[in-house]
């Protein structure tokens, strides 16, 4: 396997994605082919990692995901030059109980890959006192190891001499400094940052990251600091059997939060994906052999999806012999109604008999196990899934039975059971893969 680096920081918003996207594209407008990887279950930024680096992202899940899957999925880089893994919130922030290799720390994907941690640090309002939070992540964990920092949101050159004299009396590698500049963000919103196909420009975004990194930031060492991880088998380990051979799957701006490997994995089972796009009132296709609406933003575009008569009607048809399956969003679509943040209430498919509102608004987050009461197409019924949950809707209605027995990282029984109703099933976590 060739070298990585985890891209880590102690905390979220000090930077890590601009320096991941600036990186990915700098290596590889010099040639390195660079295999991009985030950690945790983020399902909008390896879209970022691939607009950058022109490689597809995977997730790589430490609560989730089994050693072997997490092994085969590393091993997509089996043919690059250099990995970059860029990590989640903090570098050791995780869940109390640990899942199926570890508890979702990115520090967990760094250690059992063997990549060194590059930490991003937002040095405002202190300069030498930043040497103090890069010695204490070097010693917190001995099986991780920090190979230096990039500084960011340097305020002037004063700043970086202080900065650069805090790290130097630990013994801290700088591998670049990054000047404060407000024009180098990424829009965002409720659920992080605005989907990569939605960026205005984002090419041209991504380029001047890659500009500023090359000017602040020593490449050559960065590239020189990377270790080897060890190798494994691309493809050997499956993350879950397709729900169908045929799989209609939505996707648009409404639609879109899918895990890269979910749909790699199906892939390479055999499973034929064949993608339609509600908003344009587009029906999913009629040979399929199951219909899965994934998460995404249905309540920024309710009254389209509202007045999509076409699409609804297809759906319905295809729900009287065949499984149609919504995730978060998808499961809100496949409801009676979404009411937007404004109040107005949007009827959506009918197909269950859920109500959700945004005007209720209550953040929903975390790990979620479900041991299925019924199937998902082909999953069977008694199947453990692993998943996770993010979102602001509130249940307004439910009246349908449960689809599974719902559980959060720590063992704790949730009421956000999913539902299903004929052959149609919803759930609001989005779906990582299933216990073996």
């Amino acid at each position: 396997m060739p070298p990585g680096l985890m891209i880590a920081a102690p905390a979220s918003g000090m930077g890590k994605t601009t320096v991941m996207l600036g990186l990915l594209r700098a290596f590889r407008g010099a040639g390195v082919t660079v295999q991009p990887f985030k950690s945790g279950p983020d399902y909008i930024d390896p879209a970022f990692h691939h607009a950058a680096s022109g490689r597809a992202s995977f997730n790589l899940d430490s609560w989730a995901m089994p050693a072997p899957m997490l092994d085969s999925l590393a091993a997509q880089g089996h043919d690059a030059d250099l990995i970059l893994a860029e990590a989640s919130m903090g570098l050791f922030d995780g869940v109390a109980l640990p899942g199926a290799t570890g508890n979702g720390a990115s520090a967990d994907i760094a250690a059992r890959m063997g990549w060194p941690v590059v930490l991003v640090l937002d040095i405002s309002g202190q300069a030498q006192s930043a040497a103090a939070t890069a010695l204490g992540f070097s010693r917190f964990d001995p099986g991780i190891r920090i190979a230096g920092v990039i500084l960011n949101r340097v305020a002037s050159p004063r700043h970086e001499r202080l900065a650069r004299r805090g790290m130097e009396a630990m013994d801290i590698r700088v591998f670049g400094c990054l000047p404060r500049r407000g024009d180098l963000t990424l829009p965002e919103r409720h659920l992080g940052l605005v989907q990569a196909a939605e960026h205005p420009d984002l090419d041209r975004a991504i380029a001047a990251y890659a500009d500023f990194l090359r000017e602040h930031v020593d490449l050559a060492a960065l590239r020189e600091a990377a270790s080897a991880s060890p190798s494994a088998e691309p493809g050997s380990a499956t993350p879950i059997p397709p729900p169908a051979q045929r799989i209609a799957l939505a996707r648009d701006d409404a639609f879109s939060f899918t895990y890269p490997h979910l749909l790699d994995g199906w892939h390479r089972a055999g499973a034929e994906i064949l993608p339609f796009s509600p908003l344009a009132d587009e029906v999913p296709d009629k040979q399929a052999d199951l219909v899965w609406l994934p998460g995404g933003y249905p309540e920024l575009h309710a009254g389209r999806l509202a007045s999509a008569a076409r699409f609804r009607a297809a759906l319905a048809a295809h729900a009287e012999t065949r499984p149609v399956h919504g995730e978060c969003g998808g499961y809100m679509a496949l409801g009676q109604a979404l009411i937007d943040k404004q109040g107005v209430r949007h009827p959506m498919a009918g197909l269950l008999g859920l109500v959700t509102s945004y005007a209720e608004r209550r953040l929903h987050l975390g790990y979620r196990r479900a041991d299925l009461a019924r199937p998902i197409g082909a999953i069977a019924a008694q199947s453990v899934l692993r998943g996770h949950e993010f979102h602001y809707s509130t249940i307004v209605e439910q009246p349908d039975a449960s689809l599974a027995r719902v559980t959060d990282a720590d063992g704790m029984a949730l009421t956000d059971t999913g539902s299903w109703r004929g052959h149609v099933t919803g759930t609001f976590f989005h779906l990582i893969t299933a216990d073996a």
